[in-house]
């Protein structure tokens, strides 16, 4: 029998969450966000890149509006507070240290004390190879983590005025092979699957199923997979750092 997943802390009111491209939050993380919306809570979304090079029959120019456009829509379905764009060139993100600056400075300026991003493991859950932005953005936010509240680590920062900030307490990797803990998002379900929804130029290349039915079966089925180890409730799981 699996390790059955422990409850998410809740003594936290502000969060950002960092991804690679528009759509990586809503398989899944943004059923969470819309139930921390419920509960008073913020988070704000920092996207790494437009996701231009994912949809093949689109030039990256075209597709780069469509996809800013869409996961503006998506956010505000589930009540993030904010979304902004690094403008990195989709499916080429390296880690080092300007992505690491670039989310250490977000984390100053949002002052959140959880920070939530995508696996940042080499595999998916199942083994499946994650690919380079996904890794690349999670280990960068894990590291920038610590960086924000270093004032000697990218000074240039404080000097513009952003000041050191140390209250991030928890780090979330949703879409993780190694959860440890879980959230109960069975009232954010519906919102997810509109979330997901908004992407739907990217969906409609993806898949020959009907847009509405693919959303519903991916966001049901993983909160079915996340209930069986957290007390029968639909959730969305996280792998759990706590500083």
């Amino acid at each position: 029998m699996a390790e059955q997943l422990a409850p998410m802390p809740t003594d936290w009111r502000r969060a950002l969450a960092v991804a690679a491209h528009p759509d990586d939050l809503e398989y899944g993380a943004a059923a969470a966000v819309a139930v921390w919306s419920d509960e008073g809570r913020e988070c704000a979304y920092l996207l790494a890149t437009f996701g231009e090079a994912g949809i093949d029959s689109l030039p990256p120019q075209e597709a780069a509006e469509l996809r800013e456009a869409e996961q503006r829509a998506s956010a505000v379905v589930v009540g993030a507070t904010a979304v902004e764009f690094l403008g990195h060139t989709d499916g080429v993100l390296e880690y080092g240290m300007a992505l690491r600056r670039e989310v250490a400075a977000a984390v100053r300026r949002h002052r959140p004390e959880l920070v939530l991003t995508l696996n940042h493991h080499d595999t998916w859950p199942g083994g499946s190879w994650n690919t380079p932005d996904h890794r690349a953005v999670g280990r960068a936010v894990l590291d920038a983590v610590g960086d924000a509240g270093n004032r000697w680590i990218f000074p240039d920062l404080a000097e513009d005025g952003l000041a050191p900030w140390n209250g991030v307490r928890y780090v979330a990797v949703a879409g993780s092979p190694a959860p440890t803990h879980a959230m109960d998002a069975g009232a954010g379900l519906e919102r997810a699957v509109q979330s997901l929804l908004c992407h739907r130029t990217y969906i409609e290349a993806l898949t020959d199923e009907p847009p509405e039915q693919y959303c519903r079966r991916f966001l049901e089925g993983g909160m079915a997979a996340v209930a069986e180890r957290f007390g029968g409730r639909p959730g969305v799981a996280f792998e759990l750092f706590t500083r």
